[in-house]
């Protein structure tokens, strides 16, 4: 258990809704370093259009987990459990607390949990689905594997072809999806928590508010140079399939191109951005103990208050 003897705390919630600012208010009144728990902002480069720290927020707290790697290499949980390890046994021997900040829900999950290994890989067999999905193409290979493992398909991105192989591959091999063999991993009450609980509130938002939030944030991304951030990463190291799934950069890359105005730029990516954000709310409702904070506005005085509140429930 990466989280076995540390002083730490979790900040969920859905995209836009302030959790870097309240972090960084906690940080200031607490100390507490922050640990990113976002599976984009790993990606040197992606700065804009991942909402990542700036430089001035780096200088007033410590920020882990950031720039790791390259936009065209692969990125997985596996890996960020990995990396995060000596992160924390450098933080656990200074003394240090951690607060995990992000909104990818399933690296929360295997901090807390584990990574589900699934049936033992019958090499034969991947062979055999990985020839197949050569053969037909990804783009088919996802839709029988959306028809079979509706949920499933939800998370893994037809490029993405060694989840994909892995989900066909499950299903073969037992009869059953992947979901399900995921929902029996430790989905039940306290078995999502490690055996010490730690501390974690989630920030609660009405719908319209974060639909404000959202569409305002866009605007904000796109005037701050996503287009032009989008299209460097094309034109220098490129996307990898875990990069490219990163919530608008396709988008940008249309605006780029011109095959999208700015206002139809700004609208689908709020419209995906609104959709992943109900994505999250669902994550979330599987872990029971999360203390939710309501955020009506963003008021420096109700700010003020969020940070009290949010540093007593984490017993900072």
């Amino acid at each position: 258990m990466p989280l076995g003897g540390l002083a730490c705390g979790f900040l969920i919630g859905p995209t836009a809704a302030g959790k870097s600012r309240l972090a960084l208010g906690i940080a200031a009144r607490t100390g507490v370093e922050l640990v990113s728990l976002d599976s984009m902002q790993v990606y040197r480069g992606m700065d804009v259009g991942t909402a990542k720290p700036s430089r001035a927020d780096r200088e007033r707290a410590r920020h882990h987990m950031l720039d790791l790697v390259q936009p065209n290499e692969r990125y997985d949980v596996r890996r960020y459990l990995e990396e995060v390890a000596p992160v924390l046994d450098d933080v656990r021997a200074r003394g240090a607390r951690a607060l995990f900040v992000g909104g990818t829900g399933f690296y929360l999950k295997a901090l807390l949990s584990g990574i589900f290994e699934g049936p033992p890989v019958d090499l034969a067999l991947r062979a055999r689905v990985e020839a197949r999905v050569r053969e037909i193409g990804s783009e088919r290979a996802h839709g029988e594997l959306s028809g079979a493992d509706p949920l499933s398909a939800a998370r893994i991105h037809a490029n993405d072809t060694k989840r994909l192989v892995r989900a066909l591959e499950v299903l073969e091999q037992t009869g059953r999806p992947l979901s399900a063999w995921q929902r029996e991993w430790g989905w039940h009450g306290s078995e999502a928590s490690p055996s010490a609980p730690v501390p974690m509130i989630g920030l609660d938002i009405e719908t319209p508010e974060l639909d404000r939030r959202i569409a305002r944030r866009t605007e904000a991304m796109l005037d701050a140079g996503w287009t032009e951030e989008a299209a460097r990463i094309r034109e220098t190291t490129g996307f990898s399939p875990t990069s490219a799934q990163a919530l608008g950069y396709g988008e940008a890359l249309l605006l780029h191109d011109g095959s999208l105005d700015r206002t139809q730029a700004a609208q689908a990516i709020a419209q995906a951005t609104r959709r992943f954000a109900r994505r999250q709310r669902t994550w979330y409702r599987k872990f029971p103990d999360v203390v939710w904070l309501a955020c009506a506005t963003e008021s420096d005085a109700d700010a003020g208050s969020m940070v009290e509140a949010a540093v007593r429930a984490l017993k900072l």
